[in-house]
């Protein structure tokens, strides 16, 4: 199964220089490589991404002609040219021609995403927070994820992570929105992807605990002071009625 998600992601980046521009609604034009593998995403420029031990180091914005550093010290150790990852897509796509030749291919299964929504840390209203859609277990990782404030399209306040590549072969990918949270408001983290035959949407609206009410606190106040009185009467009573035993047994005895 590995051997064929591996054949698979190379024969994605080939489609994808063949032909960068479809008419599916979830269109392929970005190219990337993870080490030994390469993988293409939607976007209105490809880039170019080279990781070491599962840490991205850099990526080449083929659009902009310019190389990204993930941290910028990272440009003080060394340094890597555009030209190189196009001439590492190159040499990509002369791998792909000789695994295809050399093995039975057979293309791998569109593995189904899955999706959770949650707050980047606990939701205050009115207090400005971040909402987190965390998309798992996606291959091939060529994917849409759009967000939905009651209803209605986001276009502003997004940012969007690239593909975490997986032992798996499959990749992981988060979407963050910024948001002010309001008693009444609701968000969807909608997900497209070519195993689904419909749009996956996860819902999230805040879950803020009901006020208690002054009447409910007074009520709560009060039983506990009942309960409180009646622990010291019925405390009173036994104490009482110990001292009365007491004192009967000690006549009884000196009788």
């Amino acid at each position: 199964r590995r051997m064929k998600k591996a054949l698979i992601l190379r024969a994605l980046t080939l489609a994808t220089m063949m032909s960068p521009y479809g008419g599916e609604d979830i269109v392929a034009d970005h190219v990337g490589t993870y080490g030994t593998n390469v993988y293409q995403t939607y976007g209105a420029s490809g880039q170019f991404t080279f990781e070491f031990d599962g840490d991205e180091l850099f990526y080449v914005d083929l659009g902009k002609k310019e190389t990204v550093w993930r941290l910028p010290e990272f440009s003080n150790i060394t340094k890597f040219e555009v030209q190189s990852a196009l001439r590492n897509i190159v040499m990509s796509k002369r791998n792909l021609d000789i695994l295809i030749k050399n093995s039975s291919f057979t293309p791998a299964t569109n593995e189904i995403p899955e999706v959770a929504v949650f707050p980047k840390s606990s939701v205050v209203l009115g207090i400005p927070n971040t909402l987190i859609c965390q998309v798992d277990n996606i291959f091939p990782p060529v994917i849409n994820i759009t967000w939905f404030y009651n209803g209605h399209f986001v276009a502003e306040g997004i940012a969007e992570t690239t593909f975490y590549p997986k032992s798996d072969h499959s990749f992981l990918k988060f979407s963050y929105l910024t948001f002010l949270p309001a008693s009444e408001d609701f968000y969807d983290c909608r997900v497209e992807h070519w195993s689904l035959e419909e749009p996956l949407v996860k819902h999230w609206e805040p879950e803020i605990p009901t006020p208690t009410s002054e009447l409910t606190e007074t009520v709560v106040c009060a039983l506990g002071l009942a309960m409180g009185l009646m622990g010291i009467v019925v405390g009173t009573v036994l104490i009482l009625r110990v001292r009365c035993l007491g004192a009967a047994s000690r006549r009884r005895r000196a009788m």
